[in-house]
């Protein structure tokens, strides 16, 4: 019996492990945390006759080596047990790679991005189930890619299309990825603590668009903008500002204009449809809405889904409305850019609450929105004290390092009555893993302190 391993015990790591056990592989599961969750996690697999080693991670033994390794998109392609691995010979391949060769008879849109992959992946799910299509998100929104290859294995519902948020990580570790539509949010330095450089990380995103047989491209974005036709003569271009701002040929492009969405000249839906504020969101439509119509999908299923959209949790989520606040969760900012644009996107003056477990990157206009715009700024995390240097630099000395997310709610329904703001809005600007597991364990903190520590 072939042996695969597989690095990581999150959801793809599992369903990654079920699929290849499925297939009748011998396969291994390591993590090298410990945690009750994981040792539960342990015992389940291990009840389907699937090995798992926690507080573990893989060595190469000699005397049996696997055949195939499947790593989780967490874990960094470079570590030197998988160059090792590549170097021996053992074939090496993230779980949206294994997912993709399940289901590569199906047509896939897949979403990626810096910023704005979330919203956009969910509206595009949402139109195509509105067109009566099966349909479901999957990577790094909704299932893990192999639990879709999974269920529709066992199932006799078979799938449509496959809609994938993929992250840098995912393709980076996905080489035969082809995607029938492949759409591009945003570009901007992120991750470059893996990726190293902004160089790598525009290849990474780059060879998934060239390897889709239709691209879709944010021509608004100042960098996509800047590389622009010299590498996507071919691509349908978008522009919120209108048809005089489209790159690329007119005729292919998706704009807004006089309130519209309109889709190679004809009018599709209107922008006030959607019950998501920013211009970023206005971008994120006109994107889901090129991949629909790319699908060939009807303009009356494209105005049922948006109309009826609820939004996407963790991003710029109103939580709750107290005493005239709009207290709003926007944990899945985990990087300036993203956080830039939620505190740009609500009502001013606004109480921001950020830190975490900084990045790198360019905080220059996160720094110039918080200027403007924030009455009052509470950080929490690792990243608190470097966060009250940067602002002390620019002048900026209306913060307060709360520590936690427990302080910082109460404290920011105090600020918001004093300062007669309008918003308590939680955009950190960071990663989490200072204090959570992951960003959603964050804004559901957030979400549960609102709901149950503010007075009254």
């Amino acid at each position: 019996m072939p042996k695969a391993y597989v690095i990581g015990l999150g959801k793809s790591g599992n369903a990654a492990a079920r699929l290849l056990k499925q297939e009748g592989w011998d396969v291994i599961v390591s993590d090298r945390n410990s945690s009750a969750t994981l040792q539960q996690q342990q015992q389940t697999l291990q009840g389907e006759g699937i090995t798992v080693h926690i507080g573990h991670s893989l060595e190469l033994n000699a005397t049996e080596l696997p055949q195939l390794i499947v790593a989780s998109p967490g874990v960094p392609w470079d570590i030197p047990v998988l160059v090792e691995a590549r170097v021996k010979g053992i074939e090496t391949i993230g779980e949206m790679e294994l997912a993709w060769r399940h289901l590569q008879s199906l047509p896939w849109v897949a979403i990626t991005g810096t910023n704005g992959k979330t919203t956009t992946t969910a509206l595009v799910a949402a139109i195509f189930q509105s067109a009566g299509f099966q349909a479901p998100a999957c990577g790094n929104i909704g299932n893990a890619a192999c639990e879709l290859a999974l269920s529709s294995a066992k199932t006799s519902d078979s799938l449509d299309w496959v809609i994938a948020e993929v992250s840098s990580y995912q393709s980076e570790s996905s080489s035969s990825l082809s995607p029938r539509i492949g759409v591009w949010t945003t570009f901007t330095p992120d991750h470059l603590s893996r990726h190293k450089t902004l160089e790598n990380y525009y290849n990474i995103k780059a060879k998934l668009l060239s390897q889709s047989q239709l691209q879709v491209i944010n021509g608004d974005d100042p960098y996509l903008h800047s590389i622009g036709l010299q590498q996507w003569q071919n691509a349908h271009w978008t522009s919120v500002k209108g048809k005089a701002h489209l790159i690329g040929d007119p005729e292919k492009g998706f704009y807004i204009e006089d309130g519209w969405v309109v889709a190679q000249d004809e009018p599709i839906v209107e922008v006030a449809s959607l019950p998501m504020v920013g211009t970023h969101n206005q971008q994120n439509l006109l994107m889901a809405v090129a991949a629909a119509r790319l699908a060939g999908i009807k303009k009356e299923a494209i105005a049922q889904a948006i109309a009826n959209f609820p939004g996407v949790p963790h991003r710029l989520e109103q939580i709750i409305t107290w005493q005239g606040i709009d207290f709003i969760n926007d944990s899945k900012a985990t990087n300036y850019d993203a956080a830039q644009v939620g505190l740009a996107a609500v009502a001013s003056p606004a109480i921001l609450i950020a830190g975490g477990e900084a990045k790198d990157g360019d905080d220059t206009s996160w720094i110039e929105t918080i200027q403007t715009k924030a009455a009052a700024v509470l950080l929490i995390g690792s990243a608190a004290p470097a966060f009250a240097q940067r602002l002390e630099q620019v002048g900026y000395t209306n913060y307060e390092i709360v520590e936690t997310m427990a302080n910082a709610v109460p404290r920011g329904a105090e600020l918001a009555k004093q300062h007669k703001a309008n918003v308590v809005l939680l955009s950190p600007a960071c990663a989490s893993f200072d204090q959570y597991d992951n960003f959603e364990q964050r804004g559901d903190d957030f979400r549960q302190l609102c709901q149950t520590s503010l007075p009254g």
